[in-house]
C-alpha cells in the first residue's frame, strides 16, 4: 500500500451550464436512498477524496481485502451504489442519479462496471459480522444485490436537516488558513457532548492551534440521539466553556457506517481532506454493542501506512473522587469505588426519565438543554 493522495481534493461539480445541458438529456434515472444522495455529494466536494464514483468490483474488492483502493491508496470502507435490477443499464452509459425522496437529480454518472455483490464476503470483511442486528450489516443487506460502479458528477446538493451547519472541505481548509491554524485536530462524535469529551477537546487545543469538532448529523440507527440536538448541545457546551478562537463546529451529512476499526481510518481520512493535520481515535470508535474489541480503533493504524494526518490515541476517560475530576487511566490509579464511568447509554437513560445525569458526566447546561429537548432517532437505519 501506498500512501494516500496528499491531502489534494478532488472535486467533480458541474456548472450551470453542464449542469443544465446534463439534464436536457433524455438519461436514463436510477432512484436512489438519500444516504446514497449524501455519499454522491461528499464524492464530488472533495470529502471522500481521493474517490470520483462510487466503487467498482475491484476497488471493492481491493477495500474489503487490503484496506486499499485498487491503485494502493488506503482506503477502508465500500461506498457502493446499490441495486435490485441492472438489466436496463448497460456499461459506457450516463444516467441520472435521482434522489428518491424529494425527486431531485443529484448527479450524473458515468457507469464503468455493474456487477453482483457478495454480501456476506462483504459483511464479514467490514464489520466482522452477519448478524442482522448489527446497523451496518443490516444497511448492507436492506439494500440491493447488485452495485454498479463509475464516476459522478454533481448537479444539484440534496437536501437533509441541518445542512446550514456544513462546511465543504474548501471552506474548512480556507478557514484554517484564515485563523493561522496551521495545526488542527478533529474530533468526530455522534453523540451529544459528556464530560469525557470535554477532557479530550481541552487536551486537543494544547495539542493543535485549533479544534476542529465534527459530529455525524447523517443517517444513523434508531436510538442515537437527533442531529440537530447535538449540534445544538455543542454550540452551548463551547459558548459557556470553550474559547472561540480555537474552535469551529460544523455538520458532517454522512451515514454511520459502524463498523469500528475500519470507520476509524476512514473517518481520519475524511478529516485528513477537511485540512485537519491531527485525528482524536478513543475508546470503541464508531462501534456499536459488543461487536468490537475498545480498542481495535486503536491497533489497525499500527496495522496501516501513514496516512497524512497524526493519530491522537486516547483510553479510559473517568471522573474520580479523590482526583476531584475527570482523568484517565494514564493519569489515575484509584480504586473502583472511587471513580465513575461516563456512559452515554446511562445518560440518555436518565434523560429518557426526564432526570437529571450527574455534573460529573454532563454539564448543567447541557443537560438542561437535553432534558427539555429530548429527541433520539426513531427511525429505520435506511
Amino acid at each position: 500500500m501506498i500512501q494516500p493522495h496528499g491531502g489534494k481534493l478532488i472535486k467533480r461539480i458541474a456548472d450551470n451550464e453542464e449542469r443544465d445541458f446534463i439534464l436536457s438529456l433524455n438519461l436514463k434515472r436510477i432512484y436512489i436512498e438519500k444516504d446514497e444522495a449524501l455519499d454522491a455529494e461528499k464524492i464530488a466536494i472533495g470529502s471522500f477524496s481521493p474517490l470520483e464514483g462510487f466503487m467498482d468490483r475491484e476497488d471493492l474488492k481491493s477495500v474489503c481485502s487490503h484496506l486499499s483502493l485498487k491503485n494502493g491508496i488506503v482506503w477502508s470502507i465500500p461506498i457502493l451504489l446499490q441495486i435490485d435490477d441492472p438489466s436496463h443499464l448497460k456499461i459506457g452509459e450516463k444516467v441520472l442519479l435521482v434522489d428518491k425522496t424529494d425527486n431531485n437529480p443529484v448527479a450524473v454518472m458515468d457507469i464503468s462496471d455493474i456487477y453482483k455483490l457478495n454480501k456476506k464476503e462483504i459483511a464479514n470483511t467490514v464489520f466482522g459480522t452477519l448478524d442482522e442486528n448489527h446497523p451496518g450489516v443490516k444497511r448492507l443487506f436492506s439494500k440491493g444485490d447488485y452495485s454498479i460502479g463509475g464516476k459522478i458528477k454533481l448537479l444539484n446538493r440534496p437536501s437533509f436537516p441541518n445542512k446550514e451547519y456544513e462546511l465543504d472541505p474548501e471552506e474548512t481548509r480556507e478557514i484554517f488558513r484564515e485563523r493561522g491554524w496551521k495545526t488542527v485536530v478533529a474530533f468526530q462524535t455522534r453523540n451529544a457532548p459528556h464530560r469525557a469529551h470535554e477532557y479530550l477537546h481541552r487536551l486537543g487545543m494544547e495539542i493543535a492551534e485549533g479544534l476542529f469538532i465534527h459530529p455525524i448529523i447523517g443517517l444513523k440507527k434508531e436510538g442515537d440521539f437527533d442531529s440537530s440536538v447535538i449540534l445544538k448541545a455543542y454550540q452551548i457546551l463551547i459558548n459557556s466553556y470553550y474559547p472561540h478562537r480555537k474552535v469551529l463546529l460544523a455538520g458532517l451529512s454522512t451515514s454511520m457506517r459502524y463498523a469500528g476499526p475500519r470507520e476509524a481510518v476512514f473517518h481520519a481520512i475524511v478529516r485528513k481532506n477537511y485540512g485537519c493535520t491531527h485525528f482524536m481515535v478513543g475508546r470503541d470508535h464508531a462501534g456499536v454493542g459488543d461487536y468490537y474489541d475498545p480498542f481495535a480503533a486503536h491497533k489497525i493504524f499500527d496495522e496501516i501506512p501513514d496516512i497524512g494526518i497524526k493519530i491522537v490515541k486516547f483510553y479510559n476517560v473517568f471522573h474520580c473522587d479523590r482526583c476531584g475530576g475527570i482523568v484517565s487511566e494514564n493519569t489515575c490509579s484509584h480504586p473502583e469505588e472511587m471513580i465513575t464511568k461516563i456512559s452515554m447509554t446511562k445518560i440518555r437513560k436518565a434523560l429518557s426519565e426526564g432526570k437529571r445525569p450527574p455534573s460529573t458526566m454532563l454539564r448543567e447546561e447541557v443537560a438542561d438543554f437535553l432534558i427539555e429537548n429530548f429527541n433520539l432517532v426513531t427511525e429505520d437505519y435506511r
